[in-house]
């Protein structure tokens, strides 16, 4: 009998998708995926973050059988605890006949209700992100570690992305043997850029900001709001006294927008570019020389942007609130670390990855034989091993 998974998730994104897509196509395992918001988590959204409408312009159903559970929340979403609720979930899971059970986050109402009540009948796989990277208080930090403890009591393996995500499920009291390590991946391949359509689109960017092809260009992409810290960049550039031949660009949108364009876009070394949709990221990567992640928390728990700018083979500046720093950067190999909120922090780091353009071809060489190891192909093949521990 072949080994079936059960995925819980609460609606389709454009990072999961092509893992399921994967799994199913390797055929090691069956795997069957819940989607726990309903039918209505994969209709287009206002992501009050971004400011407008979303919708992905790459296809996050195809390739793999799933199910919409009903959803009987009143307020309907994954931004708080009570907007999962699927009084047909321990069924629907009990006629898959599942090997294990993987669940993406406990802070729904259905996701702990499942984990709960399949303890000790059916392995349970957890996947999160979470870290210990933002300050807390003492008592505050305490009542977490207690809560976190009696949350994962319910969780057999867990499935950590990276050096501060395991600390974290040390912390929540998972033991050694219980943790899995099963990289934080993305689909590098597309973000490699290699075809002419996204080599060429990359150069009319460079055209409709009027940076010249030979010029340096520092990127930023993400939501414009206070957790990511784009303002910090951008005075830490203007700061740092750059001639007119180094540019930094500022992708997205978000509450921070109207503020930011306001103060800066007059400055002529800094551009903006609106919120741009899944095709269009390989090329806007391809268009800058390095990336740059300043964000201070709370809740950056990874960086995925990291990892597609990496794909491309771009050197990275990342900040030690970000998940992904203590696994994707090597200081001075491939980009470097600064310490979140520190102006003058940023400013040497910036001056010493541009001074560095000797270097450049190693670092971005290394940013792609780092990133290699934060595959698709290596996270499913983990996720297979783990559920072959499990008598079919």
């Amino acid at each position: 009998m072949q080994q079936r998974l059960a995925i819980i998730t609460s609606h389709p994104i454009q990072y999961n998708a092509p893992l399921f897509e994967l799994l199913a196509k390797r055929k090691l395992i069956d795997i069957n995926v819940f989607y726990t918001w309903g039918k209505e988590g994969v209709e287009d959204k206002y992501d009050p973050d971004f400011g407008k409408v979303i919708a992905w312009d790459i296809p996050l159903l195809n390739g793999y059988p799933y199910e919409f559970l009903e959803n009987i929340a009143k307020d309907k979403g994954s931004h708080h605890f009570n907007g999962i609720d699927n009084p047909g979930i321990i069924n629907a899971i009990n006629k898959y006949k599942p090997t294990a059970i993987l669940i993406y986050g406990w802070s729904f109402k259905s996701h702990l209700k499942v984990m709960r009540h399949f303890k000790n009948k059916i392995p349970l796989l957890f996947r999160g992100d979470s870290n210990l990277l933002d300050k807390a208080g003492f008592i505050s930090s305490l009542k977490r570690t207690i809560f976190l403890n009696w949350i994962y009591r319910f969780v057999d393996i867990a499935l950590y992305v990276g050096k501060a995500n395991y600390d974290y499920f040390r912390k929540a009291g998972l033991k050694e043997k219980q943790l899995v390590f099963a990289p934080h991946a993305i689909d590098n391949a597309r973000f490699a850029c290699n075809d002419d359509h996204c080599l060429r689109t990359a150069e009319e960017f460079r055209t409709l900001l009027n940076i010249p092809s030979k010029d340096f260009v520092f990127l930023f992409a993400g939501k414009l709001e206070p957790k990511k810290d784009p303002e910090l960049l951008i005075n830490s550039f203007l700061q740092a006294g750059f001639q007119s031949n180094v540019h930094l660009l500022i992708v997205g949108n978000g509450v921070l927008e109207n503020e930011l364009k306001t103060t800066y876009a007059h400055k002529s070394s800094i551009h903006f570019l609106d919120f741009q949709n899944q095709l269009q990221m390989p090329a806007v990567y391809e268009m800058a020389d390095a990336f740059v992640l300043p964000s201070k928390g709370p809740g950056e728990t990874w960086g995925l942007s990291v990892n597609e700018a990496m794909a491309n083979g771009k050197p990275v500046i990342v900040s030690d609130r970000c998940g992904c720093a203590a696994d994707l950067v090597e200081e001075a190999v491939n980009g470097y670390v600064f310490t979140a909120t520190d102006t003058v922090d940023l400013q040497k780091k910036l001056k010493l990855l541009y001074s560095s353009k000797s270097k450049l071809a190693a670092f971005k060489l290394r940013s792609k034989e780092i990133i290699a190891n934060y595959s698709l192909q290596q996270l499913a093949a983990v996720i297979e091993k783990t559920v072959f521990k499990f008598k079919a």
